[in-house]
């Protein structure tokens, strides 16, 4: 997906075939920081290493009960290859630990635009 010269990053297209990942958690208000540098550092040190990433995304939604990761991997084999690596399953247990996900794999079916 991506030459010596570039650098993969997030493109929402319908026509590129990627699996995406929107992972919404739910989490206390007094727990959300937290949540959100725990899914920094997982990113940072493992997932963006793992074959096949392409990128993430990290939101946190303004009441404090949400924090929201829009990722995207090369194909649904390489994000079901993520869950096989145990420094992923350590970093994917913790987050867990601190709020409730609620994840689902997409396509995207369109884009629009003004």
């Amino acid at each position: 997906m991506s030459d010596a010269t570039t650098t993969p990053e997030a493109h929402i297209r319908a026509t590129d075939g990627v699996a995406t990942l929107i992972n919404v958690f739910t989490v206390e208000p007094a727990k959300q920081q937290q949540l959100v540098d725990a899914w920094q550092k997982a990113t940072d040190d493992v997932m963006r290493h793992l074959p096949g990433f392409i990128s993430a995304s990290i939101h946190r939604s303004d009441d404090g009960t949400k924090v929201i990761n829009y990722a995207q991997w090369e194909s649904r084999d390489a994000f079901a290859a993520m869950f096989g690596d145990p420094q992923a399953q350590a970093h994917l247990a913790q987050l867990s630990e601190i709020g409730t996900p609620d994840p689902a794999i997409c396509d995207v079916v369109s884009v629009h635009r003004p």
